[in-house]
């Protein structure tokens, strides 16, 4: 039986300082789901999910964002958590002045540190090419994606739009010599994006669920489109990795506003949601802050991280 291909080099970090422990605002009264919100509580990670969440534009965070994580990213290790590739989160990080810190890529398929990678997970090829067959059936397009590389075969309005918001560009090539080159060179995809009409979308994500959803995880991202990861590998699954000795899922602190962030939300010590979250989201989240763009990540620092 095939397998996935992964690879995880041993994690340690050597430039993370204790300091002062930080607490929620004991003046914050717990939440229906959370009952020890007004407990002190020795947080070491804060992970953000970053569309529809850290962002308050569609490609950039703000001053009092910046600030915020300024303050305490000395005393908490900040890390960033997302569907995005490398290079769409790195100039995110440097705004962030967090740029020594890891990232979480493609939904967990992927850890990078400072250009160095410390975990990785692909799909399996054969796995791909089914998905293109079909896809090709419903007129959607794919995007594949692999470590810093994204493959796409027009340059359509949704494509244009990615190019925009995450600051990235992708190589324009048909589907089936990337898959060639693929072939060759014995690599597959940390992440493929199916991009359709909404009618197409909403016939094909049922099929897909029938046939692929015990080998990989998909997660519909909004109507027209259709995220596919490894199903070993999640946002949850990649801050495990990160956890160092002694620290448990006990001590993040996790935002997020969809589908993907679901698990890592009720894993972790407290978990916000963001008021545009998902409604399934905002259920099983300990709190709900503001939205996005009104700064929900960064007030909500402010009003429940102290020193």
């Amino acid at each position: 039986m095939s397998i996935l291909s992964c690879s995880y080099h041993y994690y340690k970090k050597t430039n993370f300082v204790n300091r002062s422990y930080f607490y929620l605002n004991p003046i914050r009264t717990s939440t229906m789901n959370n009952p020890v919100l007004s407990k002190k509580i020795d947080f070491k990670i804060l992970c953000s999910d970053i569309d529809g969440t850290l962002l308050s534009t569609e490609n950039d965070v703000s001053k009092f964002t910046i600030s915020e994580i300024a303050r305490i990213k000395n005393a908490l290790q900040i890390v960033l958590v997302s569907a995005r590739m490398p290079q769409s989160m790195t100039y995110l990080q440097e705004r962030l002045g967090v740029a020594k810190e890891p990232i979480i890529c493609y939904n967990g398929a992927l850890i990078m540190e400072d250009e160095n990678e410390i975990f990785s997970c692909t799909m399996l090829l054969g796995q791909v090419e089914e998905l293109y067959q079909i896809a090709k059936k419903y007129n959607i397009e794919l995007g594949l994606y692999f470590k810093t590389e994204w493959y796409v075969e027009t340059n359509s309005e949704r494509v244009q739009k990615e190019t925009r918001d995450t600051r990235a560009t992708p190589v324009f090539r048909k589907t089936t010599t990337t898959l060639s080159d693929w072939k060759k060179r014995k690599i597959s995809a940390h992440k493929i994006m199916l991009m359709g009409t909404k009618g197409a979308t909403d016939q094909i994500f049922p099929l897909l669920i029938k046939q692929f959803g015990e080998q990989l995880h998909l997660y519909r991202s909004n109507d027209t489109l259709i995220e596919v990861a490894p199903k070993s590998v999640s946002k949850l699954s990649a801050i495990k990795l990160l956890l160092q000795p002694g620290q448990t899922l006990r001590q993040v602190i996790a935002f997020g506003d969809n589908y993907s962030d679901l698990e890592m939300l009720q894993s972790v010590g407290c978990g916000v949601a963001v008021e545009n979250a998902r409604e399934e989201v905002k259920a099983i989240a300990n709190e709900v802050t503001l939205r996005n763009t009104e700064d929900g990540v960064a007030h909500w620092i402010h009003q429940n991280l102290i020193f």
